[in-house]
């Protein structure tokens, strides 16, 4: 009887506010539905907040379908690590044969070992490309098929990769610049800059054929994950927190403790002026050095030496502090990234790059991944970083993508020497030079 009569007077509830609403005016029933239509439109703005804050939207990433080519090339690097064991009649056969069939790689290659001290980087550089050919196995007696006149990684040979190219050489010094503050090899950064940058371009096709394309610049994110790297809030406030920890899996030493120094007291928004700059992309790169210095020390520490896999440190930036699990048999992958209808785990797209040879002039291998500093930054040196930061505001729809915009302008590291690269990287010999479109 209760329920019966609770339904009634609901009811009755009802066909009142109803009546009330059509003896209303037009323009009451307008303000009305606009008020309804708001309040709709605020409560899903506040539930996808509270999703992402909670954590439901984190990537939770895949097991990418190639991780046993990935295995192989990291097992190359940990076999022979001497100029005597490495067969070096052997390497130069195989690379003869990827150039009769693969000219465009077998080139890249050479390149890039030619530059390198690392005696066993061509054979994981032919490890790798091995996903994609049957490199392999090539010999020169099977060689002489229909050579390849485009790079045979299939995300290489697109119009979105050759543009991206051109953006990420112009950020050459802040990368390095980067590489030198963190004590991580620049090309590891570079790797986890691809693999967004290659997501973004693809998701927005439209604004790379107006914008993104013809001026080579990097697309910067400033919604849930920011900056070029597409970094989020709470992991670059957990990079900061681990800078501090001594007690933290995580700490990298007491000289980085106040690379992430803040100038204000509003952390917040400094945080999210720093990485969503659209003129200088330093801090971007200062956190994402720190990412994968301090997972890898997160590994080490745990008795699991990552610092030569690329694939596992590429997918580990991806998935998240929260996802770093060390054990002993990890499989590379992360976040799907589809190019040209073919579907990449972002931990591939990094390792593509890595072993590919490309941009090897601007970004030269080094046979050290990681380096311990010892040289706590003075204040002087803090705010020579922390004057990194330009004026961040959003410059007008398009306006960051013109070339003759201040937005889309060229920048260099704020600092008053040359300091020596940890590395060994002559920065003399590095060949910052614009690549276009074949």
């Amino acid at each position: 009887m209760d329920t019966n009569n609770t339904k009634s007077r609901s009811l009755e509830t009802a066909k009142s506010l109803w009546t009330d609403f059509k003896q209303r005016p037009l323009w009451r029933k307008i303000c009305d539905i606009l008020l309804v239509l708001f309040a709709l439109a605020g409560a899903a703005i506040i539930g996808a907040w509270g999703l992402y804050q909670l954590g439901v939207t984190n990537n939770r990433g895949a097991i990418d379908k190639n991780y046993r080519y990935m295995v192989s090339a990291s097992e190359v690097a940990q076999g022979a690590v001497r100029q005597d064991t490495v067969d070096l009649h052997g390497q130069l056969l195989r690379l003869a044969s990827v150039a009769e069939r693969y000219p465009v790689n077998a080139r890249l290659m050479l390149n890039a070992v030619v530059q390198s001290d690392d005696p066993t980087l061509l054979d994981r550089m032919l490890a790798a490309l091995a996903v994609y050919t049957d490199t392999a196995h090539l010999t020169p007696n099977t060689a002489h098929l229909t050579p390849n006149t485009q790079n045979a990684i299939p995300w290489m040979a697109t119009p979105e990769w050759e543009a991206l190219k051109g953006a990420i050489v112009r950020d050459s010094a802040l990368i390095h610049e980067a590489g030198r503050l963190t004590g991580v090899e620049p090309r590891l950064i570079v790797g986890c800059l691809i693999g967004e940058q290659i997501r973004l371009f693809n998701s927005k096709r439209e604004i790379f054929k107006r914008y993104l394309g013809p001026v080579k610049v990097l697309s910067v994110q400033s919604q849930f994950s920011y900056g070029v790297n597409g970094i989020k809030d709470f992991t670059a406030e957990a990079v900061e927190q681990h800078l501090k920890d001594p007690t933290s899996e995580y700490y990298m030493g007491p000289a980085y403790e106040h690379l992430l120094d803040f100038e204000t007291d509003d952390h917040e928004t400094e945080r999210y002026n720093r990485l969503v700059d659209y003129r200088n992309h330093l801090y971007s790169y200062i956190y994402t050095g720190c990412i994968l210095h301090q997972t890898m020390l997160q590994w080490r520490r745990a008795g699991y030496d990552i610092s030569d896999r690329p694939d596992l440190l590429f997918t580990l930036f991806n998935v998240g502090f929260s996802q770093s699990h060390p054990k002993p048999d990890p499989m590379p992958g992360g976040s799907h990234i589809t190019v040209a209808d073919r579907k990449y785990t972002f931990g591939a797209i990094g390792f593509d790059f890595y072993y590919s040879g490309e941009l090897a002039d601007a970004f030269p291998y080094s046979t050290t991944h990681f380096v311990e500093s010892t040289h706590a930054l003075t204040p002087d040196e803090v705010e020579r970083i922390q004057d990194n930061m330009s004026n961040c505001a959003r410059p007008e729809k398009g306006l960051e993508y013109r070339r003759d915009s201040s937005a889309a302008s060229i920048q260099q590291p704020a600092r008053q020497t040359e300091p020596p690269d940890p590395f060994g990287i002559d920065h003399s010999k590095v060949k910052p030079v614009e690549h276009t479109a074949q």
